[in-house]
């Protein structure tokens, strides 16, 4: 069994998580069961995924899980860009999360390929 607190990319996105529940406490009220529900929901997908594979016993299920975390991480990528073109997110902003939530996907997918050496 893997201790997930001990991987960068599980802190990375805790972290990234911890962050779209601060921006998305700005948006408009009426996305509260839209838009900020999805982002909340992808962004805690990305660690959540991660800890519960690591609770698994073999590597192909711990993969199987960081490839929805990355799917999770896809997700997020793409309502970040959603709630920017919203004018939810100033440009600054958007493109310092965007560009963290790439390099998480990254990241996972480094790791998937290691697990498959």
């Amino acid at each position: 069994m893997r201790d997930f607190r001990k991987l960068s990319i599980w802190s990375k996105g805790h972290l990234l998580t911890l962050k779209m529940y601060t921006l998305t406490k700005s948006f408009p009220k009426e996305e509260t069961f839209g838009l900020i529900s999805q982002m909340r929901r992808a962004a805690y997908s990305i660690p959540s995924n991660i800890a519960e594979g690591c609770g698994r016993n073999s590597n192909p299920d711990f993969k199987r899980f960081l490839s929805i975390s990355a799917g999770s991480a896809s997700e997020l990528e793409y309502q970040l860009f959603l709630s920017h073109d919203l004018g939810f997110i100033p440009e600054t902003l958007f493109k310092e999360l965007e560009t963290e939530t790439i390099q998480l996907r990254k990241m996972i997918y480094t790791l998937i390929k290691k697990l498959e050496e």
